[in-house]
């Protein structure tokens, strides 16, 4: 698995090369441009058109990007930076497979998916109940196969119905989301994020530290502690954000932040 995931990653790259150098970022020009000679790096014909698809989808993020501003001005350094290379993707990055490369076999809870070296099958996946449900209700699409702390994921594409609008029993309330303040409530209440930027802070002296060390542990702490800001950050704000069932309104959580060695 992870010399296909290396492979599709490899081909992506060559893409994006061809894509920099041609200023061709649409779908079907640039797979008109690139399929003959990505094939003979020696990926399938669908993985092939994934990887061309992912590379024109990742340009195609950068210029709506660049156009509104998100890597600064025109002549700032980080912009020019990121305009003058090409788009890289790591030998570790999530490679989409639609149904023809990856088969879902939900009642067996297994998986038959193409790798270099031929289609695999039965390859065993967990989740949980509910999950599965969800799976055999919805699921349709894409799936993206992802390597992510020394573990291997499948994110699947579903498309649920949205459910019908709730009206709270106790009315509605305003939130105002801030930076100084997370979210400030109509009803006066204030939720600081004081903590949270402490955190990042502290997370971003930490990865500044290893990063000039540069030693074979220090990187392996890098990627131990890698998503951890964000983790932190996704579980402060739903517990800020939480709905309260008891009272039978949607309201505001009181927040009462965890230590950050604490948090998974």
């Amino acid at each position: 698995m992870w010399e296909t995931l290396k492979l599709c990653n490899r081909v992506a790259n060559h893409v994006s090369r061809a894509a920099f150098d041609t200023g061709i970022i649409g779908k079907q020009p640039l797979q008109r441009l690139t399929y003959a000679g990505i094939k003979k790096l020696g990926v399938s014909a669908q993985p092939a058109l994934h990887c061309i698809r992912k590379a024109a989808g990742a340009y195609t993020t950068l210029r709506a990007n660049l156009a509104a501003g998100n890597y600064g001005p025109a002549g700032s350094k980080r912009r020019e930076r990121v305009e003058a290379e090409p788009i890289r993707f790591r030998k570790d990055a999530a490679q989409p497979f639609d149904d023809r490369c990856l088969s879902w076999q939900l009642d067996a809870r297994t998986v038959s998916i193409w790798t270099v070296n031929g289609r695999v099958k039965d390859i065993s996946f967990a989740c949980s109940p509910q999950q599965a449900k969800m799976l055999t209700d919805y699921r349709c699409g894409e799936s993206d196969l992802v390597y992510r702390g020394g573990h291997w994921y499948l994110y699947a594409t579903c498309e649920v119905p949205e459910a019908e609008p709730i009206t709270p029993a106790g009315g509605f309330l305003g939130v105002d989301l801030g930076i100084a303040n997370i979210a400030t409530t109509s009803d006066g209440a204030r939720y600081a994020g004081k903590h949270l930027h402490q955190v990042r802070h502290r997370n971003r002296r930490i990865r500044q530290r290893l990063q000039r060390k540069g030693t074979k542990s220090a990187k392996r702490l890098l990627r131990k502690v890698s998503g951890r800001e964000k983790r932190f950050a996704a579980d402060t704000n739903h517990r800020v954000f939480q709905d309260d069932r008891d009272r039978g309104s949607t309201h505001l959580a009181r927040y009462r932040p965890r230590r950050p060695g604490r948090h998974p």
